[in-house]
């Protein structure tokens, strides 16, 4: 127990129980936690990567008219193989499954699970990739024992951030793939940082590993992981080859699994059309849309579902090429939104009931400030970044997971998996202070440039969260009448 890692740990673990155990009989919606569900089923029952077999599309009847008549293969009573979704977090559920069973207790198993492996493990890996992020001292006369404890300081208030953070607490609550990306994400960042400093072949392997694990929960990090691999090769030359042959070994099986099912070369996972469709919708401002996200699910045949996107999403493109710009400015304050979209869907439409408006408040704020307090800090944290490899590295990582959503479809949930870095940032703002910021505008030019820019997005995120709160200033009044809990929004 005299271990950091372990005691924090431990504290993240009993904070994400208490929300499991209070919702023990909580069951899933009929979203993307059913697809999940659906492909895990059929996994732990032995019958392959495959969803919507009559018994659930019979669920979905009232709400999507699913056109079989173009999906090859389908069988009624196992379903239809699909390469929509990436296989990594159905696997993992479909592990819990098979050990617990497919029936009700199914989901509190797999919230449990979550909370053990993928939750809790956050704040432990945030303690020891911010010992590894290791940032320079203020001044070249600190001593290395002022600079050690500033270091383990840093280190030890980030991993309480990530372990008490509202929204990760909640989290395990759900089922989805944010929770095995967020610390897979982090895990492949922490073999990073190791190849960096001790370029050894099991640092590259494990690095990796990683990589094509994250990749194969969301493919969304292939930038990234492209980036990550690019740079470890200009530091490390042809050693850091074992990077791009673990990377590639693992997530090989799958590619060539998605292209023997399409009869052509196919990716991780074939959703990249539907996002596209939604992202740049008429109707849409860049982010999801309830109504337009139904059009496409008719469609049963992944590929076929993907080139229609994609042909859709460049014909809105082209037809009205003006918005091209404004949806990505959308998309990069949707990405740094404040997290009230989860609170604003559940409590609207009464799946929480009734709560009095102080007490709706307090809840707000809760969920809400966090972020608020901790990507500002984190703002001015940046300016304290030294120019080394680790800190190439978290800069890569930022703009490479970050640009995608802004040319694609952004939500608030997404900034969450950059929570533990943020964190990072935060609490190295806040060990060093106003203090700290003079001191990096005095050292150097290059110090001047980065206050100055980590001042400016400052400003910016307050000049999001202004507009974002006067954007939804109705809704948010709806909420807070008395019969806000039925206000019926949609997601």
């Amino acid at each position: 127990m005299k271990s950091f890692p372990l005691r924090i740990y431990l504290i993240a673990l009993i904070l994400r129980l208490i929300p499991i155990l209070l919702t023990r009989g909580l069951g899933i919606g009929l979203d993307d936690m059913f697809q999940y569900d659906m492909l895990a089923r059929s996994l732990a029952s032995g019958h392959g990567f495959r969803w919507y077999a009559h018994e659930d599309l019979k669920l979905l009847e009232p709400y999507v008219d699913f056109d079989l008549s173009t999906a090859t293969g389908y069988d009624p009573q196992y379903g239809l193989y699909t390469s929509f979704r990436a296989p990594l977090y159905p696997t993992f559920l479909a592990i819990v499954y098979f050990f617990n069973g497919v029936d009700f207790s199914r989901f509190f198993a797999a919230r449990l699970a979550q909370a053990i492996f993928l939750g809790a493990p956050l704040a432990p890996l945030t303690y020891w990739v911010a010992k590894y992020l290791f940032f320079f001292p203020l001044s070249s006369d600190e001593m290395k024992e002022e600079r050690g404890k500033k270091d383990e300081q840093v280190a030890r208030v980030a991993a309480w951030v990530v372990a008490c953070y509202p929204m990760l607490l909640v989290y395990p609550l759900g089922l989805g793939t944010e929770n095995p990306f967020f610390v897979l994400l982090l895990s492949s960042f922490l073999f990073l940082l190791k190849s960096i400093e001790r370029p050894s072949n099991s640092n590259f392997l494990l690095s990796g590993l990683f990589l094509a694990l994250t990749a194969l929960t969301r493919s969304v990090i292939l930038p990234f992981a492209g980036l990550a691999g690019l740079y470890l090769f200009y530091l490390h030359r042809r050693k850091a080859l074992w990077v791009a042959v673990a990377f590639v070994l693992v997530i090989a099986p799958w590619v060539i699994r998605n292209s023997l099912l399409h009869g052509k070369l196919t990716g991780i996972e074939t959703s990249m059309g539907y996002n596209l469709y939604l992202g740049y919708h008429p109707q849409g401002n860049g982010s999801f849309l309830f109504g337009p996200s139904l059009d496409l699910l008719t469609i049963m045949d992944d590929a076929e579902r993907d080139e229609v996107g994609t042909q859709k999403a460049l014909g809105f493109i082209k037809d009205q090429p003006e918005r091209f710009i404004p949806l990505a400015v959308n998309r990069l304050g949707f990405f740094f939104g404040l997290e009230k979209r989860v609170l604003m869907y559940f409590y609207s439409n009464n799946i929480i009931g009734f709560i009095p408006k102080p007490i709706l408040l307090t809840i707000s704020a809760i969920l809400l400030l966090p972020f608020v307090f901790i990507s500002t800090s984190a703002m001015l944290g940046l300016s304290f970044l030294p120019r080394n490899p680790r800190s190439f590295l978290l800069i890569s990582l930022l703009v490479a997971y970050i640009l995608p959503h802004i040319f694609i479809l952004a939500e608030d949930r997404f900034h969450l998996a950059l929570v533990p870095y943020f964190a990072i940032l935060a609490a190295y703002f806040w060990t060093n202070g106003l203090q700290g910021l003079s001191i990096r505008w005095h050292e150097s030019a290059y110090g001047k440039l980065a206050v100055t820019f980590a001042i400016i997005g400052f400003i910016l995120l307050l000049a999001n969260w202004g507009f974002e709160l006067s954007r939804d200033a109705d809704k948010i009044a709806q909420l807070l009448a008395p019969s806000g809990n039925q206000a019926r929004f949609p997601y």
